[in-house]
């Protein structure tokens, strides 16, 4: 193998070739901010810059959301759409209150395994 084909094969991404759909790829994300934030949560206040960096994380990946249910193209039903939006504003300002010390991050934790309970079943069924 040459130098070339060591760099790809280094560099590539592991099962290139299969693709994701949206909600998989969703429920990746949640998966990994999720067991960030639990991670840190449970290492206690030593950990407190790894729970930021997860909620920064986590603050970001509801924006996204957000924005994307706020579009009026977006396909989804305007009810679903409103709550996901409701628990975007929900998270923003809990996250708030935990990086202030005034809050546990569990409220967090537990809206997004309801989501990815959410995205796993809809996975399953479509």
């Amino acid at each position: 193998m040459n130098a070339l084909q060591m760099a790809q094969s280094a560099y590539s991404a592991p099962n290139q070739n299969k693709t994701r759909s949206p909600r998989a790829t969703e429920y990746a994300a949640f998966v990994r901010i999720t067991s960030q934030i639990k991670q840190a949560q449970d290492a206690g206040r030593r950990a407190f810059p790894a729970l930021a960096a997860a909620l920064h994380r986590n603050r970001k990946l509801w924006r996204t959301l957000a924005i994307d249910v706020a579009d009026k193209d977006n396909a989804l039903p305007a009810d679903l759409r409103a709550r996901i939006f409701y628990l975007y504003e929900f998270t923003d300002r809990h996250t708030d209150e935990v990086l202030a010390g005034r809050a546990k991050p569990t409220a967090l934790i537990e809206i997004n395994t309801a989501i990815m309970r959410g995205l796993a079943e809809r996975e399953r069924v479509s």
